[in-house]
């Protein structure tokens, strides 16, 4: 995958975040489209080798769309400033998320605002185990790739059915349950960025496994 072509792609993008100029670079577009489905292909077989219960995620299906979605966002761009993915992405799961971009490069995972019966189900099982989310998200090296929880809005005060003085009333105000490792254009274009992810990814697998653990049925 030629990332540096990508950036190039993406920064004309913004600089001309038109139809008329993406139906006249829709061939570039759709050459660097294939070649991130090809590479996520590549990565999805590399990651399915760490760990027994990887969920098999084809480029195809973990690739988004590169349209925003101006029904609920009016006021964006025609087209996102970034390539991005799930891999890993069983359905109702916490998945693995890749994002390639002029503006950002990050990992991430978890869940962002989950539906309510979702963020319910991650509630209670804080409430049932919350040491043992606490001992992932404050590992030493977890806070180094991770540096916390992603910062989002919490509630005032504790969610319904649970208690101000809860000893996890901290976590428990969470809306979000997500993290994130923000990279550098750099970091994309070295030899060694698929490592990159395998590091990030595995840091990341028991918390993702915590949240799915709480939201299987």
């Amino acid at each position: 995958m030629n990332f540096q072509d990508l950036f190039n792609f993406l920064t004309q993008l913004q600089q001309n975040n038109t139809k008329e100029w993406m139906d006249s670079n829709r061939k570039w577009y759709k050459s660097l489209r294939g070649d991130f489905v090809l590479w996520l292909d590549g990565l999805d077989i590399t990651m399915a080798e760490l760990h027994d219960d990887y969920y098999p995620t084809p480029g195809k299906k973990g690739i988004n769309r590169i349209n925003n979605n101006l029904m609920f966002h009016p006021h964006k761009p025609i087209y996102k400033d970034h390539f991005g993915a799930g891999l890993d992405k069983a359905p109702n799961s916490a998945d693995f998320y890749i994002e390639v971009g002029v503006k950002q490069c990050l990992l991430a995972g978890g869940f962002w605002r989950p539906d309510p019966k979702t963020l319910r189900s991650i509630r209670e099982g804080i409430d049932y185990n919350g040491e043992e989310l606490l001992k992932i998200i404050e590992k030493p090296s977890f806070k180094k790739v991770f540096g916390g929880l992603y910062k989002d809005e919490k509630l005032t005060n504790a969610p319904k059915g649970f208690a101000n003085d809860h000893p996890h009333i901290q976590l428990l105000r969470n809306k979000t349950f997500a993290v994130e490792h923000q990279m550098e254009m750099s970091e994309v274009l070295r030899d060694d960025f698929e490592e990159k992810i395998k590091v990030v990814y595995l840091e990341m697998l028991p918390f993702r496994r915590y949240l799915n653990n709480a939201t299987t049925v």
